[in-house]
């Protein structure tokens, strides 16, 4: 584990192709402050394109995933300085979140506790997301005098079904973990003493798989939420091209080789064997 220092506010550790990446606030609840948001940034920017690297995981040291925006040091302290401080605030926390949308590899959130308010935008960011069952989501914003802002509204709108995200925002009532799985907040709740055995496993999955297509699949499912039949059709279409030049390992040819010739795999029980190289 890479310990982080007493200006640090992000610690990482790479063990067998996952990276480790985890807030590292536990006294303040792993709330996101603009030194943290500029520590994220660099950690991820650092990870992104290491050959060592296949998945990432985000969590939390401690009880808390990440109890959203600091309330002094990126609101009152920001406010402080102005439309200006306000401003770099901002940035710095969108910036990551937006990396993190459009990562290179497979992205996990492991929510280990508290997921609240701002917290939803890494939330959103990441590919898969798993949680504990007694983790705690919740936007209290409304309980303050503000709305769900910094996208975390977007989020709950996006995940949710309509009715249960308008209860979530306005009542500021807290969801477990069983209950954001079965409202789309996450892909699944286990038991705490489980959750990270069973984020390596989903891990373990991910790392078999082709990466070229694995980026282009994950970017593909979050751009063609916003498009039209038509336009996604198209845009696949494209994408497959795209992808089949980019890919050095010619994963597609080898696939199907390892299928029609080889006998070696069936597609819909699993992956072929990448470690192969194509005749």
């Amino acid at each position: 584990m890479n310990t982080p220092t007493a200006a640090d506010t992000v610690a990482f550790e790479v063990r067998d192709g996952i990276a480790w990446v985890t807030f590292s606030r536990p006294d303040k609840r792993n709330c996101m402050s603009p030194q943290l948001n500029r520590d994220m940034l660099r950690v991820i920017s650092d990870l992104e394109f290491r050959d060592d690297v296949g998945v990432l995981v985000l969590t939390g040291e401690g009880s808390a995933w990440s109890a959203g925006m600091d309330l002094k040091e990126y609101f009152r302290d920001s406010e402080a300085l102005g439309l200006q401080g306000v401003r770099q605030s901002q940035r710095e926390a969108y910036a990551w979140w937006s990396r993190l949308r459009w990562y290179q590899k497979v992205t996990i959130a492991m929510v280990n506790g508290w997921c609240f308010g701002g917290a939803y935008g890494p939330l959103f960011a990441c590919d898969l997301a798993i949680c504990s069952d007694d983790a705690q989501f919740g936007l209290s914003e409304i309980n303050w005098g503000i709305l769900p802002g910094g996208g975390a509204t977007k989020v709950a709108a996006e995940l949710m079904p309509m009715r249960k995200a308008m209860y979530h925002a306005l009542l500021g009532e807290n969801l477990t973990g069983r209950e954001a799985a079965e409202c789309g907040l996450v892909n699944e709740s286990v038991p705490a003493d489980k959750l990270r055995a069973r984020v390596v496993e989903v891990a373990n999955k991910l790392l078999k798989k082709n990466w070229e297509t694995l980026k282009a699949t994950k970017d593909a499912m979050r751009r063609v939420r916003e498009m039209t039949y038509d336009n996604a059709e198209d845009y696949l279409i494209r994408a497959q091209e795209a992808l089949n030049w980019h890919d050095k390992s010619d994963g597609r040819h080898l696939g199907m080789q390892q299928f029609l010739d080889d006998k070696s795999y069936k597609p819909g029980l699993g992956e072929y064997d990448k470690t192969k190289s194509a005749r």
